[in-house]
């Protein structure tokens, strides 16, 4: 039309903003509009607040490297001080990052108690989802059970004794493979995650894929009673009837070591997860410490009057709780090696295990009891109780990863409870990651296989790799000293060695004597020589005079 095109045709108005001289002033603000508010004070209370929570992180001492004299070692030393303080100011400050709270099951007024509380109680009170965590499933015929749950939490893996296996995803309740071997069961374990899982059947170790098709027979590892793996080394550990300790990588299929404890069957094996020591409880009340390195325990701990029914270590490594045929159980620091508490239990213990956020599940006969703050002090009540319906026999207790759930492995089958405050609420997808896709999980695994940590690093100290050692002047000058002895034996001096072993023998006295005899003549023929020397040149000196002075013939040569 005529009039767009004369729109079209016009040109349009620049529009020019003019900036105000003075400064604006922000609605809120009381104050004039050029003054700044004051953060000093609320950031001196937040570096006050970062530098609190920076302990937690902490792992030992600053590194003084200013009087380190060789050069390369001082920058190599103030680069690596450097990641470590820049890694920790991340990490404290994306705690902010971590808005999960762990729950907790909380009483009203000072007659109500918590372990008063029922699971019908809570399943009322919780959500749909959180309600549906609480199970039980009904398999009498194979019993008694055990279970393994997956590193992140989302699988489950269920072992009868009478050989009936399941692998399901419990989140989903969906059961992915199930095994009947016609075997006896006695444990079963995941693998790096869960494509693979590890079977300790009658004879020997069994390793299946999650379809339930056997790939490997350990026929080395023979007559097995526990299984357990190492994630960071890729180990696969079993002990059995013939109490030899095994160590296969499951990375390249070779065995690492084989100890033989000289205990007699074991039965119960667990290892501390901040060092991978493996721990074994033994029939005569022992509790003996190992590593790939050593064919020897690293130590051993005369924890109970009985035999060991069961063990388990701390999410840090720093407490390790014992259970006997005793009727004790006992809270030990794995530092000191010394009991921190003892409770009578009146009652056998069948099985422990610790959770993330520091709760003990206790499981004897038909019952199940979860205690809260028993380390510092000593606990005179449970934190919660359970009694299994169907009135079976408690054979495992096992706390989920990142979930506040109990697994409970009876006679007659499995069940699964809510424990409010049992796991992690901020979870790390580096190191565990429950929502994992088909290509994290392998990238994952890739990942794990090239970090993958040697098994000659497991010690019993775990601060020991990566320490400088520093030794005494005195015991560096020695061994340089020795290590130049060495590479020049024809310059070397041998110290004769001062014998003294039967002086008073009557041989070594006549020895004695006469050594003085041959010294004293020695000293007597020497004198002689030098007088006869001494002689011989004042001659010829008489002779030269002589002959200088011309009173010397021919024949005085043959005078005496």
């Amino acid at each position: 039309t005529p009039h767009s095109t004369s729109l079209m045709a016009t040109t349009a108005p620049t529009l020019k903003r003019k900036l105000p001289e003075e400064p604006v002033a922000i609605s809120g603000s009381t104050g004039p509009a050029s003054k700044k508010p004051k953060l000093q004070g609320n950031r001196k209370k937040y570096e006050k607040k970062i530098s609190y929570k920076k302990e937690k992180y902490r792992r030992g001492a600053k590194v003084n490297y200013s009087k380190m004299d060789d050069k390369k070692l001082r920058g190599e030393m103030r680069r690596m001080e450097g990641q470590y303080k820049e890694a920790l100011d991340k990490v404290t400050r994306n705690e902010i990052l971590l808005t999960e709270q762990p729950g907790t099951l909380e009483a009203e007024g000072g007659l109500e108690k918590t372990w008063k509380f029922s699971q019908k109680d809570i399943k009322k009170a919780v959500d749909v989802q959180s309600a549906s965590k609480i199970f039980n499933l009904d398999l009498p015929k194979f019993g008694p059970y055990t279970s393994s749950y997956l590193r992140n939490g989302r699988h489950l893996l269920l072992a009868g004794k009478k050989g009936h296996v399941a692998l399901m995803d419990w989140t989903n309740n969906r059961v992915l493979s199930e095994l009947f071997l016609n075997e006896t069961v006695h444990d079963v374990t995941f693998l790096h995650n869960e494509t693979m899982f590890a079977v300790a059947q009658k004879r020997a170790v069994y390793i299946y894929d999650k379809t339930g098709a056997e790939i490997h027979y350990l026929k080395n590892q023979s007559f097995p009673f526990r299984l357990n793996f190492l994630p960071y080394h890729f180990l696969l550990c079993s002990v059995g009837k013939l109490g030899i300790l095994h160590y296969r990588d499951t990375s390249t299929g070779q065995i690492v070591a084989d100890h033989r404890t000289r205990l007699g069957p074991c039965k119960v094996m667990e290892h501390n997860p901040s060092n991978a020591i493996m721990h074994l409880g033994h029939n005569n009340g022992t509790v003996t410490l190992w590593s790939p390195n050593m064919n020897k325990p690293l130590a051993k701990m005369l924890c109970h009057r009985g035999a060991v029914k069961d063990l388990d270590i701390s999410r840090d490594g720093r407490h390790i709780v014992t259970t006997g045929l005793d009727g004790r159980l006992k809270i030990w620091d794995s530092r000191t090696y010394k009991p921190m508490q003892e409770y009578v239990t009146g009652k056998i213990v069948e099985t422990v295990n610790f959770s993330q956020k520091g709760l003990l599940s206790v499981g004897f006969s038909s019952r199940v009891e979860v205690w809260q703050n028993f380390i510092t002090q000593k606990s005179k009540e449970p934190y919660m109780t359970h009694n299994l319906p169907m009135g079976g026999r408690v054979n495992a207790v096992r706390f989920c990863p990142f979930e506040d759930v109990l697994g409970i492995s009876h006679d007659k089958g499995f069940s699964s409870i809510i424990v409010p405050g049992a796991g992690e609420a901020n979870f790390d997808t580096y190191e565990a990651n429950p929502f994992e896709t088909k290509s994290q999980r392998r990238e994952g695994t890739v990942q794990k296989l090239m970090e993958k940590i040697p098994a000659d690093t497991i010690t019993l100290d775990q601060e020991a790799i990566g320490n400088v050692t520093r030794t005494a002047r005195e015991v560096y000058l020695t061994d340089k000293q020795t290590e130049w002895e060495a590479n020049h034996p024809r310059d070397t001096k041998k110290k004769e060695k001062n014998k003294m072993r039967g002086k008073n023998k009557a041989g070594k006295k006549v020895s004695r004597k006469q050594q003085n005899v041959i010294v004293s003549q020695r000293e007597k023929y020497e004198k002689e020589r030098r007088d006869q020397e001494k002689a011989n040149v004042e001659g010829k000196i008489k002779e030269k005079e002589a002959a200088t002075r011309g009173d010397y013939g021919a024949l005085d040569r043959f005078k005496k």
